[in-house]
């Protein structure tokens, strides 16, 4: 008994489905960048320490655009004395984070360079008479912020926040 052949075009047409439906899951794997679970509006709270030892509450509102390899970031945060707003642009090559940033109320600004996975962004940051770092631990609707500094009064900030 002799089978009977499927006519070559719905052959065609079955492959070409197939490879689209492969093509859009790939491509939405691949999209999806770690700067993306960033990308909207968190509030929280947190702690500056000062270089004489002193501490304060602050809240904060961070605010991060763009998405794909590309970071916009704002954060800013406010005590009883004092505010923070910190600003930058990072990109992203594989793993690895370059751009720039600036700090309004200490009047600094400068590079940035790090490293980027799906859940933790480190960058070290330079300029401005100082030196410092920043840590983004995040999943899901919670991220954690450390800015260490070096050469001003402001040691560290350190804020929780969520996603709203």
């Amino acid at each position: 008994m002799e089978r009977a052949r499927e006519p070559v075009g719905a052959a065609y047409w079955r492959v070409l489905a197939a490879a689209a439906i492969v093509a859009s899951f790939a491509t939405a794997a691949a999209g999806a960048t770690a700067f993306d679970a960033l990308v909207g509006t968190w509030t929280g709270s947190g702690q500056i320490r000062y270089q004489d030892g002193q501490t304060e509450r602050v809240r904060c509102n961070a605010y991060y655009s763009e998405g794909g390899e590309r970071l916009a970031l704002a954060i800013r945060c406010r005590s009883d004395s004092n505010q923070i707003e910190v600003r930058g642009h990072l990109t992203q090559r594989g793993e690895k984070v370059t751009g720039d940033w600036e700090e309004r109320t200490f009047n600094a600004s400068g590079s940035a360079e790090g490293r980027v996975s799906a859940t933790r962004l480190n960058v070290s940051i330079t300029g401005g008479g100082f030196s410092g770092s920043m840590s983004v631990t995040f999943g899901g609707s919670r991220q954690t912020v450390v800015i260490s500094t070096e050469g001003i009064s402001m040691k560290s900030v350190t804020i929780t926040l969520v996603k709203g």
